[in-house]
């Protein structure tokens, strides 16, 4: 089971930028399609990007487009998000997930049943 571990959580002030990475323990990590979720107090998980195995391929939620942005690096292991003209809106914990089984296609990537492992998340808070 790969093992994954976010960083670059904090307090930023409303209009800020801050970038997290998503470290990921298997060699394998070329092949799977990475996604980024958060979760604020009292409301669902919810899906804000992914990108395919080779980087080529990605999608963001509505709410999202424009301001973050999701890059891997397969050589480090490492999936980021960058997230420019962060409002209070955007405060929640934010996860990282991994679809290691490489079976399910990109298109359903916004789910969160297409993942199949989960990073322990991190807090970001976006002051007004």
């Amino acid at each position: 089971q790969v093992a994954l571990v976010e960083s670059g959580g904090g307090l930023v002030q409303a209009g800020g930028s801050l970038r997290l990475s998503c470290w990921a323990s298997e060699r394998t990590f070329s092949w799977y399609v990475m996604g980024w979720f958060r979760q604020a107090p009292g409301k669902e998980r919810e899906f804000i990007g992914a990108i395919s195995g080779s980087g080529l391929r990605t999608k963001y939620a509505d709410s999202v487009k424009g301001r973050f942005t999701i890059t891997r690096d397969n050589v480090k292991n490492t999936v980021y998000l960058q997230m420019n003209s962060l409002k209070p809106e955007d405060t929640a914990v934010y996860y990282c997930a991994a679809e290691t089984t490489t079976a399910r296609g990109f298109e359903s990537a916004g789910s969160i049943y297409f993942y199949d492992a989960w990073g322990q998340g991190t807090q970001v808070t976006v002051s007004s």
